[in-house]
């Protein structure tokens, strides 16, 4: 008999967030290559949210989200890395339209 599946489920305000991973080098803005290895000092990461908590009331799952990966809880669900926030800890959702934003797009 197999064992039986769970679906993970988020309580409260927290989001599950899935961090999008640098890949590629990065070019400064004067022009300089940054290899993908450099690792930069309270840099904000953007991450796709993979569940979300009923008292969660700004991000929805499949949100882009900015946040600081510094001292945020890890878990590891089928070999991926999930990091575990409350809501209050990210920074910015990116979304297709919105009333009142930055004017700056991704």
């Amino acid at each position: 008999m197999a064992d039986p599946k769970f679906e993970i489920q988020m309580l409260h305000d927290r989001v599950m967030v899935k961090v999008e991973q640098d890949t590629e080098e990065r070019r400064s803005t004067a022009g300089i290559v940054i290899p993908a290895t450099v690792k930069m000092e309270n840099r904000l990461l953007w991450g796709e949210v993979t569940g979300v908590g009923a008292n969660a009331r700004s991000v929805k799952v499949g949100d882009k989200v900015l946040f600081s990966p510094e001292d945020q809880p890890e878990v590891e669900v089928h070999g991926q890395i999930y990091l575990v926030m409350r809501e209050r800890d990210l920074h910015a959702v990116a979304t297709p339209q919105t009333d009142h934003g930055t004017g700056l797009y991704l």
